[in-house]
């Protein structure tokens, strides 16, 4: 297993050094899931465009952008780009958050910060009517980085 970067040789928390690192251009996309019951998601479909979903994708975007405010540490970075998707299914929201910049270290924790922050605001506006809701598979799909030139 290799060495986990935010622990020194002490064994004490340290913030990574990223000083030293060329600027790349960076992008990650985390995926979360709402999972409940089918007449939940019908009802979430069927509310006027823009209320609860929109609700839900602000609150991603703005948990994105305050990430290193939220996990100890974590670089502020300068965000060039935050998009939250979210889809309704037959038994489930399905949340896709994407984030870019161009920095000396990577984006994963704004989308992933993004992609659960989504999904509780989901989970907070059906909860009166679904106490069987689950957020599940928080996962990393991708992440990317490009030189700049």
């Amino acid at each position: 297993m290799s060495e986990l970067s935010h622990i020194d040789e002490a064994g004490g928390v340290r913030m990574v050094d990223v000083g030293g690192k060329p600027l790349s251009r960076r992008r990650a996309v985390a995926r979360a899931e709402v999972r409940m019951a089918p007449a939940t998601a019908r009802r979430l479909r069927e509310l006027p465009k823009g209320d609860a979903l929109a609700a839900a994708q602000l609150a991603g975007i703005m948990a994105a952008k305050r990430t290193s405010e939220l996990i100890p540490l974590c670089h502020p970075l300068p965000l060039s780009h935050v998009a939250v998707t979210l889809e309704v299914g037959e038994d489930a929201v399905e949340i896709v958050a994407a984030a870019e910049t161009t920095a000396q270290t990577g984006v994963e924790m704004e989308a992933l910060t993004a992609a659960s922050v989504a999904a509780l605001t989901v989970y907070d506006m059906a909860k009166a009517i679904d106490k069987g809701m689950r957020i599940t598979d928080l996962v990393l799909v991708e992440k990317t980085k490009e030189a700049l030139v």
